[in-house]
């Protein structure tokens, strides 16, 4: 079953020759690096959205050397709890966790608005549809998914609402109020604790709540990881530039991540 949905005209895609059409002969191209952009002009609201290449390169290596490892198995663990047969994340990003979750699952599709954060994605796992699209719009069929994922990205709540199936399942990871304490000390005057919960309020008139659990991990860098970590979040650009610079110089930092995952139920 193909689960993707024209973004012009919202009927089904199906893909044939290395490109998705509709009924509506709407066609989009599978790009060589093995993603398709159903991100359509009318729905931009800037030329390259998303990600900077530079994020999305200090998130890869970062990634990629396996501080975040516990969360991504945490994840794959509930995926197979769940026996999810159709996943789609939102804000895949360079894929890291969307890659584990694939294993899992008969059918994943990752979306990311940042053209360059898929197109390093699509060169992990090329059973993942890799689709660059907006949340305002998921480029996925009514009633299609059995599990939506989104890890530390936007939640867009009538959407997801559209897509899940009957008591399909959203997964959230958000920081929770822990998470990278010492950093966040080091790079700001005053440091607010992370408010996870505020998103278990947004959701509550449409999900039910059945896990909360906190995935923890402590681990030791050096100075360019310090640098990737920093370079993939917020904090690269809302930090004081000196105090981030003074944090950088420092031979090792040892930090503590807390994840706080949600499970919810579409009511």
């Amino acid at each position: 079953m193909n689960l993707l949905m024209c973004p012009v005209c919202r009927e089904a895609l199906s893909l044939s020759d290395k490109t998705w059409r509709c009924v509506n002969q709407h066609s989009y191209d599978v790009a060589k690096q093995g993603y398709v952009n159903l991100h359509v002009v009318q729905h931009k609201h800037s030329k390259n959205p998303g990600d900077t290449p530079e994020s999305v390169q200090a998130r890869r290596a970062f990634l990629s050397a396996g501080f975040y490892a516990p969360l991504q198995q945490a994840v794959v663990e509930k995926i197979r709890e769940l026996r999810i047969e159709n996943l789609l994340d939102i804000g895949c990003g360079e894929g890291y966790y969307t890659n584990a979750m694939q294993s899992e699952v008969m059918q994943c599709v990752g979306v990311d608005i940042a053209k360059n954060a898929v197109q390093v994605a699509a060169k992990l796992n090329k059973n993942v549809t890799w689709v660059v699209g907006t949340g305002a719009t998921l480029p996925v069929l009514d009633d299609s998914i059995d599990l939506c994922t989104s890890l530390f990205s936007p939640i867009p709540q009538e959407e997801i609402l559209r897509v899940l199936k009957p008591q399909g399942y959203l997964m959230v990871v958000t920081p929770a109020p822990e998470h990278l304490y010492t950093m966040r000390e080091g790079l700001f005057d005053e440091v607010k604790p992370h408010e996870p919960h505020k998103f278990v309020e947004q959701l509550k008139a449409h999900f039910e709540l059945i896990e909360q659990p906190i995935v923890e991990s402590v681990f030791e860098l050096n100075q360019e990881q310090l640098k990737n970590l920093i370079a993939m979040t917020p904090y690269a650009y809302k930090a004081k530039p000196e105090k981030r610079k003074k944090l950088e110089q420092q031979e090792k930092t040892e930090l503590k991540a807390a994840f706080q995952m949600y499970i919810f139920q579409k009511r």
